[in-house]
């Protein structure tokens, strides 16, 4: 028989945080008391006022075919939401709803990118964004912010590595995994370089919600006009109002590139579920309470367990800034516990100390593990024991 796959599928990697999630769920089910850390998603359900929405659309028999692009509705919603909380300015031409930030973001790609064509990307980084790129024909170019510039990368960095080829670079703050935020400063560096190259800005603002410390999100397209036209800002509810199963994302940008994206969801996805839309009306229109409920919850468990987490034997761990993961490094861990490998040592904190972490392998930094503090309290100080005493166990001088 021939060769049923196509090529562009073959050097696919699995997702590694949906993979160590999947085996800590067959673990327990076989009865063992395993403590999950690796699902990026919050542990609250999603506020009722939103439910309540979902419901009375449905019950209106809202339940047909919407444009491919959006209810009007919610592109209003998310406009504006945009002028309220980021100052910036879209027309709904400008904007696409989506399955989801990431069917957003694998769109965009599809439409931006030809064969070759380079996109520069942030290590550590979200595990999805080279996959996507290299699905769409482009080459994943990474770039290290290190730990000494809190996994951030710097303006001259970008400038080196950018070439003829280069057609966008990618934005994730606060970031998945590392958890830090650019600065408007920061920012402002890496815009600069963004228009001397004519680059395009991928600005995924999903974690802009879950931010720490008195310290606030700024979006890259904030900062000009002339920034903001060569910016894609990506967004969605699932993280800031705990709806991630409702698969709502958008984008915000340049009127040709939504054209092409939303062109494209006509031969995909057709839209995004018309109940789910409803519910995103209501979750921009309606009350923000829970989000900011939510966010003390996050940003209280986090000054409890940072420091308990410091303390284990060899982790060095920045202090996040947003999102709600921790990104220890365990070089020094795996050096004193017999480990050459973070997907190992991940692996028997899971099946000895029952804790699903996810190795950073996955992030583009094999040095280190992501351990999400979107579950309860009494879990992450259990989980957080039973790692000290499995690293203690092992180690040697």
């Amino acid at each position: 028989m021939k060769n049923l796959l196509a090529t562009r599928v073959k050097t696919l990697t699995p997702s590694s945080t949906l993979a160590i999630t999947a085996k800590a769920k067959a673990l327990k089910e076989q009865g063992i008391d395993v403590i999950g850390l690796g699902a990026g998603e919050p542990d609250f359900n999603t506020p009722q006022n939103i439910l309540n929405a979902a419901i009375d659309s449905m019950e209106k028999g809202l339940t047909k075919y919407t444009p491919a692009g959006g209810l009007p509705v919610l592109k209003k919603a998310i406009i504006d939401k945009l002028q309220r909380d980021n100052n910036l300015s879209y027309q709904s031409n400008e904007v696409i709803v989506g399955v989801g930030a990431k069917h957003i973001l694998y769109t965009l790609f599809q439409v931006i990118l030809n064969e070759g064509d380079e996109v520069i990307i942030p290590i550590p980084y979200w595990v999805s964004y080279p996959e996507q790129v290299k699905l769409a024909g482009g080459v994943p170019v990474y770039v290290e912010g290190t730990r000494e510039q809190s996994y951030k990368i710097t303006a001259d960095q970008l400038r080196a590595a950018v070439t003829d080829k280069t057609k966008a670079v990618i934005i994730n703050s606060p970031s998945n995994p590392s958890g830090m935020i650019y600065s408007r400063e920061e920012l402002a560096e890496l815009a600069a370089v963004a228009e001397e190259k004519d680059i395009l800005i991928v600005s995924d603002e999903i974690y802009e919600k879950l931010v720490y410390n008195g310290i606030e999100h700024f979006s890259i397209a904030q900062l000009s006009d002339a920034v903001k036209a060569r910016t894609i800002v990506v967004n969605g509810v699932a993280k800031s109002h705990s709806m991630t199963g409702w698969r709502i994302g958008y984008a915000a940008g340049d009127a040709d590139i939504v054209k092409a994206m939303t062109d494209l969801a006509s031969h995909s996805t057709s839209n995004a579920t018309t109940t789910a839309q409803y519910a995103t009306v209501e979750a921009y229109n309606g009350p923000q309470d829970a989000v900011e409920e939510m966010r003390q919850a996050f940003e209280s468990r986090l000054e409890k367990i940072y420091p308990q987490l410091s303390a284990i034997p060899g982790f060095h761990v920045l202090k996040p800034q947003g999102a709600f993961y921790l990104l220890p490094d365990v070089a020094e861990a795996m050096a004193h516990t017999g480990y050459d490998s973070v997907d190992t040592f991940a692996a028997d904190i899971l099946t000895e100390a029952n804790v699903a972490v996810i190795p950073g392998s996955g992030f583009g930094a094999p040095t280190t593990m992501r351990l999400s503090y979107a579950t309860s309290l009494e879990l992450l100080e259990e989980a957080v024991r039973r790692i000290d005493a499995f690293v203690k166990s092992k180690w040697q001088d």
